[in-house]
C-alpha cells in the first residue's frame, strides 16, 4: 500500500519556522517588525524562487550582501527551528505498522530538503525520500509520483498523496491516479480544483483517517 507525503507544511511546519526567522531577520536589519509581513508574503509559502526572493530582499533593504549569500540565508537559516510533532511521528508509525509503504515527495533543493529531514529526525519514519532537484522533475508533474512508487517497489493504483498545496500535491496526485488527502492548515479549498478525497487540518489526522479506513482504489 502506497502512501506519498509532502514535507513542507505537511509533515513539518515550514511556515512557522520561516515566519519566526523573518521577524528576526528584519529586526537585525533595523527594520520595523511589520516588515516581516512583507518578507513572508514575498516568500509565497516557499514557492517563490530563492534567487528571485533574494534579489527582492537585496533591493528593498539596499543590502551589500550578494544575491548568492542571501539565497543561502533564505535556504538554511530557518531550518534549525523546524520540528516534527509527536502526533505526526505516531501517525507515520501506525501507517507502516498497518502495511503502508511511505515516501516523502517534496519539491526543492536536495541540500535544503535533506537537511530538513535530518534536522527533524524523519528518516526512521519513512521508507524513501524523493526530492525534485535530485530526480529532475517536480510536483505537480505526475512523473515524480511514479518515481516515488518505483522506489518503493509499488504501483500507483490504490495509493495516496497527502499534502498542503492544492495544485502541487492534490491536483498533481489526482492526475497521477492517486487518492488525495489535503492538509488544509485552516484554509479554504480553491473552488476551481476538484475536491480531494479527504481533508483535515493536519497530516496526522489525514494519515490516521487513511489507516483507519484502509481505503483502496479498486
Amino acid at each position: 500500500m502506497l502512501l506519498l507525503v509532502d514535507l513542507d507544511n505537511t509533515l513539518i511546519d515550514r511556515a512557522a519556522a520561516f515566519n519566526a526567522w523573518s521577524t528576526d531577520f528584519v529586526h537585525l536589519l533595523g527594520q520595523p517588525v511589520s516588515e516581516a509581513a512583507w518578507l513572508i508574503g514575498a516568500d509565497r509559502d516557499g514557492y517563490e524562487a530563492r534567487d528571485s526572493l533574494a534579489r527582492a530582499v537585496k533591493e528593498r533593504y539596499s543590502l551589500d550582501a550578494s544575491v548568492e549569500d542571501l539565497v543561502e540565508r533564505l535556504l538554511f537559516e530557518h531550518v534549525d527551528s523546524m520540528n516534527i510533532e509527536l502526533a505526526t511521528m505516531q501517525a507515520l508509525t501506525n501507517a507502516r505498522a498497518d502495511g503502508w509503504r511511505i515516501a516523502v515527495v517534496t519539491n526543492g533543493s536536495t541540500s535544503q530538503q535533506t537537511l530538513k529531514i535530518q534536522t527533524v529526525g524523519l528518516e526512521p519514519y519513512v521508507d524513501a525520500v524523493v526530492i525534485s532537484e535530485s530526480v529532475g522533475v517536480k510536483k505537480p508533474d505526475t512523473e515524480i509520483f511514479r518515481i516515488a512508487a518505483r522506489q518503493l517497489g509499488l504501483g500507483l493504483t490504490g495509493g495516496w498523496m497527502v499534502g498542503d498545496h492544492p495544485v502541487a500535491d492534490i491536483a498533481g496526485g489526482q492526475a497521477a491516479g492517486l487518492e488525495t488527502g489535503w492538509v488544509s492548515r485552516g484554509k479554504e479549498w480553491p473552488v476551481e480544483i476538484p475536491l480531494p478525497t479527504l481533508a483535515s487540518e493536519t497530516a496526522a489526522e489525514i494519515i490516521n483517517a487513511i489507516v483507519r479506513q484502509n481505503v483502496k482504489v479498486s
